[in-house]
């Protein structure tokens, strides 16, 4: 069952042009965690229901693609007045695709908001046990991956394309929540949200040599094996293949210690669905991004 879940009657108006969310933003939500957790924010946003022009219109939450800032900051203030969090609660990193994790204290909180300057530099992965605090980050094809310790009150967040992929930032998360905060390998509740689907995402074997060590395959493999890695790849035209970065990172994650039953995982590409999400490889790389979050509420 599809985890991040859209109206079918907004889904349809979208798709037939007739959709009008106004400034509402257009969010979707991970709704056996929305029904199992009430004091757990987490989601991702859709490009509707902000205030961006062409080519971000209109819900572009990053300022590094070259939006208006002024618009970037209110379609932020809009989501998290949507979410019912301050503002300032809205912190985030700048990601460049390694496996670097921020733990996220009192005093972190809001960095990012109003400028890239101020973000947790050179980070794609974010924890934190704080109430009050909203990890954020942005994608348009890549992976975001969250993570949510019921016993232990911790969350975290993940940007994970192909390089963040096999640098195993999954793993990072994991180890660092366990250092941090105590969780158990066995207790963390992980998800995997919208992003390129293997329909639509075409690699080299100069990516799938690093996929292929997690996977327990020679690099160089030539032999496709569908009983290991069905899921994960399938080999295309020209030498090239079609990677799954969603069961990628699923496989990953068990590695790391996650149990099977504990990851929800998105059916929904990002670059099949532009009328509803901003795709980079779909939109030859001017676009917007959308944003994921997860925070746990004051109480």
């Amino acid at each position: 069952m599809e985890p991040f879940v859209l109206n079918r009657d907004v889904l349809k108006d979208i798709e037939e042009k007739t959709y009008h969310g106004d400034q509402d933003p257009l969010l979707l939500y991970i709704e056996s965690w929305k029904h199992l957790y009430d004091k757990l924010k987490v989601g991702f946003t859709t490009r509707h229901g902000g205030v961006g022009q062409e080519p971000y219109a209109t819900l572009n939450c990053a300022y590094h693609v070259g939006d208006n800032a002024e618009a970037v900051l209110r379609n932020r203030r809009l989501v998290t007045e949507k979410l019912a969090f301050p503002p300032e609660a809205w912190t985030c990193g700048e990601q460049v695709h390694g496996k670097a994790v921020a733990v996220i204290t009192a005093d972190d909180k809001g960095r990012g908001l109003l400028d890239r300057q101020s973000a947790l530099q050179d980070t794609d992965g974010l924890v934190t046990n704080v109430p009050g605090v909203l990890l954020t980050s942005f994608y348009a094809d890549c992976v975001p991956l969250y993570f949510y310790d019921p016993v232990n009150q911790a969350v975290g967040l993940a940007h994970a394309g192909w390089k963040g992929t096999v640098a195993g930032i999954a793993v990072s998360m994991v180890e660092t929540m366990e250092r941090e905060y105590g969780s158990r390998r066995e207790d963390i509740r992980a998800a995997i949200g919208p992003s390129i689907g293997d329909c639509c995402y075409e690699v080299d074997e100069a990516v799938m040599k690093h996929v292929r060590v997690w996977l327990d395959e020679p690099r160089g493999n030539d032999e496709y094996n569908p009983s290991a890695s069905k899921r994960i790849y399938t080999p295309a035209a020209n030498g090239k293949t079609m990677l799954n970065l969603k069961e990628c990172n699923r496989h990953i994650m068990m590695k790391a210690g996650i149990l099977p039953d504990h990851i929800e995982c998105t059916t929904w590409c990002t670059s099949c669905h532009p009328e509803l999400f901003f795709s980079y490889r779909k939109e030859n790389g001017v676009t917007g991004r959308m944003a994921s979050w997860i925070g746990l509420e004051e109480r």
